[in-house]
Parts: structure tokens; C-alpha cells; sequence
């Protein structure tokens, strides 16, 4: 199997690292932070490079392309721990584009193509504890459309939105539902998250919605799906960039009149990181492929990703802060930013004990070593 990138695939990904490196500095990051965590200038200088269009058809306003692009530009992004939800912005198009009807295609589509709409996924409830198929929001029929009452939680940008994608219980069983946040019964509580980022409650009072799919989980469980893929991307990048950042101090902090570096423990600790880069990457290559597989199979192989990164994640930041000392859990020291970005991203779209659950439950009889 080839794994190699296309010359477009690399460049696009040369167009987004110049953008994050020249367009996105941890100055301006700090000041979108200190400004709530949402830059809409930022996001549409993500649109204009075409990025918010990535997963649209070209017939729609979009560039057409599929998860390894994504995942191309989500490893960049993750460099920078740039705070714009472009994820959200892949799951919308991917969704949309699939389950939609062709009056919501057209609607929308183009919109979240260009930029000027930023569509996000609204789906965790206080008790569902990562579970998908727990939904306690409720949809009736309100004449020829439908009406939502519902209480999400941290949804990504939430107060900043255009649109929400938002499940609910319809006769039974879960649909997928598209709200407008001008509509009438909509109400957001916005607040910073650990990260720097922003998520807010949504809460919808007799709603009116536009039905996207009756099949609402499957829909989910894609859209989902698409998220994982595109944080463990992410992770990737952050994780690439906080081991650079330690290999630098490592090299430059010296002790007893030579570099820490030098110090054959903190090497062993170096490569240890470097192997969970290493596997995390493989496997964010793993979840990208399947990520257009049947149902089962894309489910099985994010589930075995997302409990990959994880692990990593939560080892390459911690040994990070280890290795720096103190200066590691400052404000004022990039890395400790890092740090907090993985321990984000690790508990985005069900965090490592739960997909570990979810590997465990979607086994068949012939895992294991007498198969």
C-alpha cells in the first residue's frame, strides 16, 4: 500500500503550515483566548483558503475532496493549536452532503463552503456520558415542519454559530435535526474552555427545525466518526509540535555545565515520546482510510484510534511538562498551552476509557490469538 501524499496533498498542506505559521501566532492565538476563544476573522481566513469546503462537492461550492485532505489540514491546524472549530465545519459538510434533502443541500451547503455560515454539531446531554444512542431531547411535529425542546452541552462555539445539528427523539426513535440560532426558543450560555477554545449550552424551547434525516443515528454516529478522524489528525500535530518544543529545551537548558539533553535518562524519556508520536500517527492514518468503510467496520477501527491517541496524548503531554520542570504549567510557556490542548482532545468525542469500552463491545468471535 502506498502512503505516500499526492503533489496536492502536499500542497495543501505547505498552504495551511505557512498560514498557521505567518497568519497564527501564539500572539494572536492569546488574544482571540483573551477575547473569548473565537476568532471570525481567523475562521474565514480558513474559508478563503478553501478549507471550510473540504468535504462539499465541487457542484456545491466546495473543493471535493476527502479524509486524507482532511486529515492533511487538521494536522497542521493542530500545530497551532489554532481555536477555530474547522472540525466542526468537516462534520457539517459530511453530513449535509449525505443525509440531507436537496432543499437543506442547497440551502446550506455553499453557505458553509464560503464561510459564511458556521454550522456545529450539538449533541452531548448531561447524561449520556458519551453514549449516542441516550438522547433525551424530544421533537414534535409542528405543521408541515417540526419543533425541538432540548438542552445541549459544550457545544464547540456554540454562541457564535449560525447553525446547529441536533438529535432528537422523533416517534420513537433518534432524528437529526437542523436549527438555526436566530430561530425563535434559542438560547446559549457561552464560557472558555481549558484549551482556550469556547463552548457554550444550547437550550431550544418549542424550536422550530428542519428535519435532515429520520435515521438520526446512523447520521450521528458518521458525523461522530468524522470528528475522531479529524481530532486524532489534530492530535497528531499538536503532539508532533510538543516534542520539538522539548527536544529544543532539552538542548538548550543546561545543567551541571552541559545540556539535559545529554542525560541519557531524559533521551530514553525523548524517544518514548517519540514512539507514541509514531503510533498515534499510524493510527490517525488508520482511522482517515476507514473513515469512508460499512457502518461496523468505520466504527470499530475510530473507536481503536480515538483509545490510541488517547494514550498517547495523555503520555507525550505528560512527560512534556516533566521534562521542562516547572516552567512546563506556566501561562507564560507555550508548551504548558499544548498540554492543555491534548488533555482536550482527549476527552473529545468520548475519551480513551470510553473507547476502550467501545473496542471491548465491538469485538467479534474471532479476535483474538487462537482466531
Amino acid at each position: 500500500m502506498d502512503f505516500d501524499f499526492s503533489d496536492d496533498q502536499e500542497q495543501l498542506r505547505d498552504a495551511v503550515r505557512k498560514w498557521v505559521d505567518k497568519g497564527y501566532d501564539f500572539e494572536r492565538r492569546s488574544k482571540a483566548v483573551a477575547a473569548g476563544g473565537f476568532d471570525r476573522a481567523a475562521y474565514n481566513e480558513l474559508a478563503e483558503l478553501g478549507l471550510a469546503g473540504l468535504y462539499i462537492a465541487e457542484a456545491d461550492g466546495g473543493m471535493g475532496m476527502g479524509p486524507i485532505e482532511g486529515m492533511v489540514v487538521m494536522e497542521e491546524l493542530g500545530r497551532g493549536m489554532v481555536l477555530e472549530p474547522l472540525a466542526q465545519t468537516l462534520i457539517a459538510g459530511g453530513v449535509i452532503g449525505a443525509y440531507a434533502p436537496a432543499d437543506l443541500k442547497a440551502a446550506w451547503l455553499p453557505r458553509i463552503a464560503s464561510g459564511e455560515a458556521l454550522v456545529v454539531l450539538a449533541y452531548q446531554e448531561r447524561k449520556a456520558r458519551y453514549r449516542l444512542d441516550v438522547c433525551e431531547a424530544r421533537a414534535t411535529r409542528s405543521g408541515a415542519g417540526w419543533s425541538l425542546t432540548a438542552t445541549k452541552s459544550l457545544v464547540p462555539a456554540g454562541d457564535q454559530a449560525d447553525a446547529f445539528l441536533v438529535p432528537a427523539t422523533a416517534d420513537g426513535k433518534i432524528a437529526l435535526f437542523l436549527v438555526e440560532r436566530g430561530a425563535a426558543g434559542v438560547a446559549t450560555r457561552g464560557y472558555g474552555t481549558q484549551d482556550g477554545a469556547r463552548a457554550a449550552e444550547v437550550m431550544l424551547q418549542d424550536t422550530p427545525a428542519s428535519l435532515i434525516t429520520p435515521d438520526g443515528l446512523a447520521a450521528l454516529e458518521h458525523a461522530v466518526d468524522i470528528g475522531i478522524a479529524a481530532s486524532c489528525a489534530e492530535a497528531v500535530g499538536v503532539m508532533d509540535k510538543t516534542l520539538a518544543i522539548t527536544a529544543e529545551y532539552l538542548n538548550t537548558r543546561k545543567q551541571f555545565g552541559v545540556a539535559i539533553g545529554s542525560f541519557q535518562a531524559l533521551r530514553h524519556r525523548a524517544a518514548d515520546m517519540k514512539m507514541q508520536l509514531e503510533l498515534a500517527r499510524s493510527m490517525s492514518y488508520y482511522a482517515s482510510l476507514k473513515l469512508n468503510a460499512p457502518t461496523d467496520e468505520r466504527r470499530r477501527a475510530l473507536a481503536r484510534a480515538k483509545y490510541q491517541l488517547g494514550t498517547a496524548m495523555r503520555f507525550v503531554g505528560q512527560q512534556a511538562v516533566q521534562l521542562h520542570g516547572g516552567i512546563g504549567v506556566t501561562d507564560e510557556y507555550i508548551v504548558s498551552h499544548y498540554f492543555r490542548k491534548l488533555t482536550q482532545l482527549e476527552m473529545t468525542f468520548g475519551d480513551t476509557l470510553h473507547h476502550l469500552g467501545e473496542v471491548s463491545a465491538r469485538m467479534q468471535d474471532t479476535a483474538g490469538v487462537f482466531a
